[in-house]
């Protein structure tokens, strides 16, 4: 198959046939979804979030019992119990381990791969992939904010630009906006090294959300994924993007009213930031776990405008190589004549 040689770098690096990531989707990346996409040759990536460090072990010994699969551990470095997760995920000497929420720390990437880790950061802007190259990353994810879930401020096009078609020295996986795979293919042709979804495995057989938040998801159009506003730059928000309902109308309230206990001084910026994520953790349980559509949140890419099937995953996973190959054996007859 032409796809095997792009595959290769992505492969070396995760360790599995396909360098197909599932994106950490707090609520819904457990340990038997993670394992499914180890069995179809995929590479799943367990949520930190803001999970007690009792509760991630547990998932990453449940995880590695269900299957020998290689898979990795995401890490959010502003959730409250991260210093005690990466403590516990360097000990119990995880694979990969993918740091999300902001910058790390220079020494949290070096304790991770002194454990024997291969660290993923993610990297947003041009300056910061830079930076974390030399902080000693071994890999980025180019996630552009066509995503799902927190986002960053740049489209994944032109991080293409700025970053994947500049940078060689670590390898480069990208997320934002993927659902296909023909677009697999020419994103791997472009350099990365592979991809990572997320909304598309959500409407996967065996993601066990609540089926009234994967049927939203059927009727959703992209332009429904909106990206949250901040209000203030006193409160500096990581904007979300989720389908557009009653639950994010409350967010918007919930900033204004954390932004007048700031003026007022009734609370400090740290544990407003805190309130934040606490609505988000609080308000996507009840989406994906009890099934509330109107004020839950429905986190989602703008893809969920091409993912309007639940599949199998492993249906999934042959309807993007599938379509992958054809699309490189259509390409090389192109190219060809």
């Amino acid at each position: 198959m032409l796809l095997d040689r792009f595959f290769e770098k992505g492969r070396q690096f995760l360790g599995c046939r396909y360098p197909i990531l599932c994106g950490a989707m707090t609520w819904v990346s457990n340990p038997q979804l993670v394992s499914h996409l180890g069995r179809c040759g995929g590479f799943g990536l367990l949520a930190g979030g803001n999970a007690p460090v009792a509760v991630l072990q547990q998932q990453i010994e449940e995880t590695r019992s269900l299957s020998a699969d290689p898979f990795g551990v995401n890490l959010i470095t502003i959730a409250p119990a991260y210093a005690e997760q990466l403590d516990m995920v360097c000990r119990m000497k995880c694979a990969v381990v993918v740091f999300a929420g902001s910058i790390p720390r220079e020494n949290d990437i070096h304790r991770a791969k002194e454990s024997g880790a291969r660290v993923i950061c993610f990297a947003p802007t041009e300056q910061l992939a830079l930076k974390l190259i030399k902080m000693g990353t071994d890999a980025l994810i180019l996630e552009g904010s066509e995503a799902g879930g927190h986002i960053g401020p740049v489209s994944l096009t032109v991080l293409i630009q700025q970053i994947l078609f500049k940078v060689d020295s670590v390898p480069i996986f990208v997320a934002g906006g993927i659902a296909t795979g023909r677009m697999m293919a020419h994103l791997l042709m472009m350099g990365a090294a592979g991809i990572q979804m997320g909304t598309r495995f959500v409407m996967s057989e065996e993601c066990a959300v609540h089926p009234e938040f994967k049927e939203t998801f059927r009727r959703a159009k992209a332009r429904d994924a909106v990206a949250t506003p901040q209000f203030d730059s006193r409160l500096p928000v990581i904007p979300v993007r989720a389908l557009k309902n009653e639950g994010t109308d409350a967010f918007g309230k919930l900033q204004l009213d954390l932004i007048h206990k700031l003026e007022t001084q009734a609370m400090d910026r740290m544990e407003a930031q805190f309130e934040v994520e606490r609505f988000w953790m609080g308000a996507l349980r009840h989406a994906v776990m009890d099934g509330d559509t109107k004020k839950g949140s429905l986190m989602a890419g703008q893809s969920v405008g091409l993912a309007d099937r639940i599949l199998p995953l492993q249906g999934i996973f042959d309807e993007l190589l599938g379509d992958a190959e054809n699309e490189l054996q259509r390409l090389a007859q192109q190219l060809g004549e």
